[in-house]
């Protein structure tokens, strides 16, 4: 079983290579600022999708994102 520090730790770095430096820290920022309910987000706030899928679709974003 991991330690909190390591699940922090991968979840940080999961965060980085999955939105960047500035967007993990503004997200990180939003969650503390609003009463985040993540029990409630996971329920409805997230698309009915796979994670292959989710997977999938951000990268396509972040190809666009990288033309433009």
């Amino acid at each position: 079983m991991r330690t909190d520090s390591e699940i922090r730790m991968q979840g940080m770095q999961a965060l980085i290579g999955s939105l960047g430096l500035i967007e993990t820290e503004r997200f990180l920022i939003a969650v503390n600022q609003d009463k985040f309910n993540y029990t409630e987000w996971r329920r409805t706030g997230l698309p009915d999708q796979g994670i292959e899928q989710i997977a999938a679709e951000a990268d396509q974003l972040a190809m666009q994102l990288s033309h433009n």
